[in-house]
């Protein structure tokens, strides 16, 4: 079955791990929708002024503004049809964090040449980045962010490499522990890495047609531009 995961890989989805290739199976045509719960080992934070930005991101559920070790987590990934007839996945992260729980927001839709995921942050879907995903040759998965831009209103500008940042995600499938594990860095070309996270998960699939979208997981405000 087809997902939006698949068609922006075409072929090289099928060199993932069989465990990858059903996470990032789940779609409005195969009806799966995907629980991951586990642990971070480590969420990190890079040099100090890093951590004003990182608050203040975190007030609209991008990133996270604190660090930790050994924090329970809990990933969602469920389709839906947005307000603009494209087929969505959530990729809602939540962390037990001491005080309260933090949640790291993001929704993904295809590019509209097919070629790419549009990954939108957020609750209220002001920053957008391009994904580009890749098989490695141990199956494992590697996700690299492309071009950063804001959007509020008539803005629409791209966010310059001094205050932007690259995203490397790495996913595998771990058959000796039975689980799956994710490492994310967040890096500045300038200053270097600014934030990121490592640990591992098991996974659960549900039908979303039975199950459904629960409330607050999808974004608070939509945006169109792809």
């Amino acid at each position: 079955m087809t997902s939006i995961f698949r068609t922006a890989m075409g072929a090289d989805f099928d060199r993932l791990h069989p465990r990858l290739r059903q996470r990032f199976s789940v779609g409005l045509e195969s009806g799966l929708a995907c629980v991951g719960r586990g642990v971070m080992d480590r969420i990190w934070h890079g040099p100090a002024f890093v951590k004003p930005f990182l608050a203040l991101g975190g007030t609209r559920n991008i990133l996270v503004p604190r660090a930790g070790r050994q924090v329970p987590f809990v990933i969602e990934n469920v389709p839906y049809t947005d307000t603009f007839g494209r087929e969505t996945v959530s990729f809602v992260r939540t962390f037990d964090l001491p005080g309260r729980a933090r949640r790291f927001d993001a929704q993904m839709v295809l590019g509209p040449r097919g070629d790419r995921i549009l990954d939108y942050l957020g609750t209220h879907q002001h920053l957008a980045t391009d994904l580009h995903f890749r098989a490695e040759p141990d199956g494992s998965l590697l996700i690299r962010s492309g071009e950063h831009r804001f959007r509020e209103g008539p803005v629409d500008a791209r966010v310059p490499e001094l205050i932007g940042a690259t995203a490397e995600v790495r996913e595998s499938y771990d058959d000796a522990a039975g689980r799956f594990r994710i490492r994310v860095r967040v890096v500045n070309r300038y200053f270097g890495p600014l934030f990121g996270y490592e640990g591992s998960f098991t996974a659960a699939y549900t039908d979303v047609r039975a199950c459904g979208v629960r409330p607050g997981l999808r974004p608070v405000r939509e945006e169109a531009r792809a």
